[in-house]
């Protein structure tokens, strides 16, 4: 089959090189042959969205279906010659406007593909075409350079150390490991890496695996580039694909994916989820993220075993494919491209294994912070709330509540306090500063003595 996924090849690069900026687009197809699809599988999508929605004009259905009219319009002309639709009148001028309706027989032929899947969605991807997809699309992320590591990370306060470790394992694209005390940026440096990952990226609003229907754009996850909207829940954006559309509408251009979980984490959320009603199935959370960020917070606390939660990891991080298996019980490969990070706060030999951490090439420590970084932190948090640092205030937090009580720093407690301190003045209808009745009232409430 011909596959007309990719605008641009990318050339052979010296691995020590720059990797170039090459942009992979999803051309729009021309032909029923382009778009990779059994032809059936469209003419039931069609049907089932005669079914559901009335009279429709064809200019509709090609946009429902995320697919050129010249195409959709070749699959009406059977459906209509088959007796499953009829035309009803005009909406305009112009065979796009055609408005068609469903006949009796469509009707009955609608129930019988419903029972098949409830899908009304854009057409799906080709599972090879997402594939190829994929791949080539990680021979376009940018490495992350020296500077960029310091610009990134200029509104946090952390050591060339920790720095240092976190740009090279952010360029392998594979996986990291970060742990230390609650509190001291494990997340929040998680997230910032997920914004400072440049380019865009192709997700397919569905794939298809052998006749089945997996839906991958999640809005939840996955944020459209500026000029690209998120559709509805139907997956119906303008009613016929604009002469300006300069890729396969099947795909939302998006942002590099940050996808999030923490303790909530399950095994089944890393599997195929399948709905029984509608009949086909969500892709688990590493697809959604491919091509970014997957972060699993808090790990550890989940409710599955961390061994087991391990275990699920150990083919993904090793080859750079997953395994997901249908209902019927086909297995299928799926690529796994996604820079997978870690983070935890229990002791890591109370969790992994030594053959779990040698697939983990990048393991990083994130200390407490020295007394001269804290105050760093709380300087730079007054000045984002414009509240005036007053540096004999802080030593007196370290001297009547650290020292005395013997509490460790860390890095979240400058903002807590601060945040006290506001709440707090709020309250007595006081300006904000840091006072030693303001200061003494927010670390009393804070601090568990």
């Amino acid at each position: 089959m011909e596959n007309r996924t990719i605008l641009t090849e990318a050339r052979p690069v010296d691995e020590g090189a720059e990797r170039p900026k090459v942009s992979y687009t999803p051309l729009i197809p021309a032909s029923l042959k382009d778009v990779g699809l059994n032809r059936d599988m469209l003419i039931h999508l069609i049907v089932k969205v005669l079914y559901y929605a009335g009279e429709v004009t064809g200019a509709y259905l090609a946009g429902r279906l995320k697919l050129p009219y010249t195409i959709v319009d070749e699959l009406i002309e059977f459906v209509k010659n088959e007796r499953m639709c009829e035309v009803k009148g005009m909406a305009g001028i112009g065979k796009t406007a055609y408005k068609y309706a469903i006949t009796s027989l469509g009707r009955d032929r609608a129930r019988e593909f419903l029972e098949i899947n409830q899908y009304t969605g854009p057409a799906p991807v080709p599972l090879v075409q997402y594939t190829e997809m994929i791949k080539n699309e990680a021979a376009t992320r940018s490495y992350i350079t020296q500077e960029t590591i310091v610009k990134e990370f200029s509104h946090l306060v952390l050591t060339k150390h920790v720095m240092d470790m976190l740009g090279p394992a952010i360029n392998s694209g594979k996986s990291m490991f970060i742990y230390g005390a609650p509190g001291n940026g494990k997340s929040v440096v998680s997230e910032s890496i997920g914004r400072m990952l440049g380019g865009e990226v192709f997700i397919p609003h569905a794939i298809d695996v052998d006749g089945v229907i997996i839906t991958v754009f999640d809005p939840i996850n996955h944020r459209p580039v500026n000029g690209d909207k998120i559709p509805d829940s139907s997956g119906y954006r303008s009613p016929i694909l604009s002469e300006t559309e300069d890729f396969d509408q099947r795909w939302v251009r998006c942002k590099r994916p940050f996808v999030f979980t923490g303790g909530e984490l399950t095994l089944e959320m890393l599997d195929l989820s399948f709905n029984e009603i509608s009949k086909f199935y969500e892709a688990p959370f590493q697809v959604k993220a491919n091509g970014g960020v997957f972060l699993i917070d808090d790990f550890g606390r989940q409710l599955v075993r961390p061994k087991d939660l391990l275990n699920r990891w150990i083919v993904p991080l090793e080859k750079r494919v997953d395994y997901l298996t249908l209902h019927t019980g086909k297995k299928f490969e799926l690529p796994f491209d996604a820079l997978i990070i870690f983070s935890t706060n229990l002791r890591p030999q109370e969790l992994v294994d030594e053959a779990f951490f040698r697939r983990i090439r990048y393991k990083i420590h994130f200390d407490n912070p020295t007394l001269e970084q804290y105050k760093e932190i709380c300087k730079n948090y007054c000045r984002s709330k414009n509240i005036v640092y007053n540096p004999i205030i802080v030593d007196y937090i370290q001297t009547e509540f650290y020292q005395k009580h013997n509490l460790d720093l860390r890095c979240c407690h400058p903002r807590d306090i601060i945040e006290q301190v506001i709440d707090i003045a709020r309250y007595l209808n006081v300006p904000p500063a840091l006072t030693k009745e303001l200061v003494d009232s927010a670390c009393n409430s804070y601090f568990v003595k």
